[in-house]
């Protein structure tokens, strides 16, 4: 049933649904959503004709056909997503999220949260994980507070101030915050990258977290999609002990059992149970899709993201590339359900976007593959019996 946009529903602010087969998509207490509908309704099919073109030049390269496994599918994946035959893989970004969370005050982490904070300056000082990564494989490290408890007093050219709030509330107690907040993080995260990608064409992208006790509602989103049982999807987080675990599992379970999020609406979950910056990724991966751009997903956090967006918009599947399995438990759960096969497994639990850096890498190696590789005729190399080149 479709309902109708009305002057006095308007007047009244009231809360209006547009018909679901439409678009999944809607209005709340006057909130407009015009950016993340626009997005949602632009995410296109990847191109199906220049992956099968790929495919054939691949085949036709000096060696054995498929032999360069999942460096040739990367090759493929790309271009398809891109809807080039040589994709460029220069501006390489990766979006470092930063947002505390009240639920932190259940004891679920083993770092207090002023930690989130301090390795935001950390991040602009280019000492940290992402930072060596970062510099390693060639991209760049956009840091965004989405909802840092502190105030930051800085000027960098790789800081972006998105602050939706001093971190959400305990979910425990009631919903982490407010659905006009919910819809505000996603927004964000897309304003982020056009504003971004309006600055310079960006290649290749990668999503990247910091806050400490963000694996909590990274687990509880999971939950409430998967179905699966909330200790099944938690992990040791920060390195915590036993008693500490069991703290987290029971706030998880609590949080979702008070506040009900429905598994069939993304951003009442990511209202009820979630984080800033998890919503601010789910809009970085809508955009990126939009774009047409790979999105390298890191771990668990940009995992409960790119469920968010995965539900709000079915074919960003598409373009997301896993670049690894976290140790987290609940990592594995999100990539099987999504449907996305990583592609490391190093038993990292960093996050930050280190795993992502990684696999902007392998990304970059099977596009150099499909661009600089010599085919059997260009070389002057013999086929394999009975091929035609």
């Amino acid at each position: 049933m479709r309902y109708i946009l009305c002057w006095q529903a308007y007047r009244l602010r009231c809360v209006i649904k547009i018909d679901p087969e439409f678009i999944k998509f809607r209005f709340y207490q006057g909130e407009s959503v015009n950016i993340l509908k626009e997005v949602i309704e632009n995410i296109e099919p990847v191109n199906r004709e220049i992956m099968r073109i790929v495919e054939k030049r691949l085949d036709n390269l000096t060696k054995p056909a498929g032999s360069l496994g999942r460096l040739e599918e990367l090759a493929r994946k790309v271009a398809g997503i891109t809807g080039s035959e040589c994709p460029p893989v220069k501006n390489k970004v990766i979006f470092t999220l930063a947002a505390d969370h009240g639920v932190a005050e259940e004891g679920v982490s083993a770092y207090p949260q002023e930690v989130t904070a301090q390795m935001v300056y950390n991040f602009l000082k280019g000492g940290a994980g992402i930072n060596v990564l970062a510099r390693y494989v060639g991209a760049r490290v956009i840091v965004v507070d989405m909802g840092v408890k502190e105030k930051f007093k800085v000027r960098s050219p790789i800081f972006i101030d998105k602050k939706i709030n001093y971190g959400t509330k305990n979910f425990t107690r009631g919903p982490a915050m407010t659905r006009k907040e919910a819809i505000r993080a996603i927004e964000s995260g897309i304003e982020v990258f056009e504003e971004e990608n309006k600055k310079q064409k960006i290649d290749i992208l990668g999503t990247g977290d910091m806050g400490i006790g963000n694996t909590t509602p990274s687990s509880a989103i999971a939950a409430v999609f998967t179905g699966k049982k909330v200790e099944d999807l938690t992990g040791m987080g920060t390195g915590i002990n036993v008693y500490t675990f069991r703290r987290k599992v029971m706030a998880i379970q609590n949080g979702i059992k008070k506040n009900k999020p429905d598994p069939e609406d993304p951003v009442d979950v990511l209202s009820k149970v979630g984080g800033f910056e998890i919503g601010g990724l789910a809009g970085i991966i809508l955009a990126g899709a939009k774009a047409k751009i790979p999105v390298v997903l890191d771990g668990f956090i940009s995992g409960a993201a790119a469920l968010i967006a995965f539900k709000l918009a079915p074919g960003v599947k598409d373009y997301i590339i896993a670049a690894h399995c976290s140790a987290e438990r609940g990592h594995k759960a999100i990539l099987e359900y999504l449907g996305l096969k990583p592609l490391l497994d190093l038993g990292m639990r960093l996050g930050e976007g280190t795993g992502a850096a990684l696999g902007i890498a392998l990304v970059e190696a099977g596009i150099k593959i499909l661009t600089e590789m010599a085919t059997f005729e260009s070389a002057g190399v013999s086929p394999k019996i009975g091929v035609q080149t």
